[in-house]
């Protein structure tokens, strides 16, 4: 090696430990970033689990399961879950039940019938529903939907689920339009144009190519809006009220899960009580309940995935 070359090699050498070391630092640097998403996740589990024990030593767990009282904040106390759990199902469902056809149906115009300027025109005015907060969605549901019900229907209360329901409805419809126009793009064009070959309508390639082949797209959609429904506090504490009925009318009121956290997290509980332990009771039957819904969806996707291919 001549004289010249050898402040290129040593160059060289630096860069290279240089990149090296920029690289080991990026390495571990998203590393500790995904601990503290697992240990923030195994803090919240051990809150929640810590918790619940001091309740639960006071309280039988098959109480709590299968008792259809939930009067925590009245004597004589009663800590049945099934009234709050069976509202947080019927909210959620009836969400579900609003939002994914209509989602799907938007996603579906959105993808194959739309022009391209009306989809760039539409697309963000529908996603700009997801950023209004919860709270104004409760004031429209108070304001505006249960007004509407009690003149269509005059037996309507002034909470109630229905418009709980309709509210979260229409706070997830922009979910399931975007993942599931997402799908619908993703399908390729090639599956179109031979149902096309084959003398089908557009109606018939939709119907019977589109939305099968993005089925595992579309079910993707409705788990995450479903959680969402799980998970709504406000607007559904609003329009929904506090009475933990166990019914199947929806014009009546009722309290989900989330409901009676932020009832008991307005601070008029003691600490430490009974019924301040009962918050995380009942937030750790949320969280179980989102898991199972989450893993049962996750072996449906994965099926019909399996199935369409």
């Amino acid at each position: 090696m001549t004289q010249s070359d050898q402040p290129l090699s040593e160059w060289t050498n630096k860069a290279y430990r240089r990149a090296r070391w920029e690289q080991t630092f990026v390495h571990y640097l998203f590393l500790a970033i995904s601990f503290v998403t697992i240990l923030t996740t195994i803090g919240i589990i051990a809150t929640l689990a810590i918790e619940s024990q001091h309740f639960f030593s006071h309280i039988t767990f098959s109480e709590f399961l299968t008792g259809t009282k939930w009067e925590p904040l009245f004597e004589p106390k009663k800590f049945g879950v099934l009234p709050i759990l069976w509202g947080t199902m019927m909210i959620a469902f009836g969400a579900c039940a609003v939002a994914v056809p209509t989602g799907v149906a938007i996603a579906l115009y959105l993808s194959e019938y739309a022009h391209p300027k009306v989809r760039s025109s539409l697309k963000p005015i529908i996603e700009l529903l997801a950023g209004i907060p919860s709270v104004v969605f409760g004031y429209f549901a108070v304001t505006i939907i249960t007004p509407f019900l009690q003149k269509l229907l005059p037996s309507t209360e002034v909470f109630n689920a229905a418009s709980a329901a309709l509210t979260v409805g229409i706070m997830i419809i922009p979910l399931v339009a975007s993942l599931s126009e997402d799908a619908f793009r993703s399908v390729p064009q090639s599956m179109r144009d031979a149902g096309y070959a084959l003398g089908a309508t557009p109606f018939e390639v939709n119907l019977r190519v589109v939305i099968p082949a993005a089925v595992s797209g579309i079910m993707a959609s409705v788990i995450l809006a479903f959680a969402r429904a799980i998970g709504e506090t406000m607007a559904v504490s609003l329009a929904a009220g506090s009475s933990p009925n166990l019914t199947l009318n929806f014009l009546e009121p009722i309290q989900t899960m989330t409901g009676f956290i932020v009832q008991v997290s307005m601070g008029d509980v003691q600490h430490g009580s009974i019924e301040y332990q009962s918050l995380f009771a009942v937030a750790g039957m949320l969280f179980i309940v989102t898991m199972i819904f989450n893993y049962l969806a996750r072996k449906i996707v994965a099926k019909m995935k399996q199935a369409y291919e």
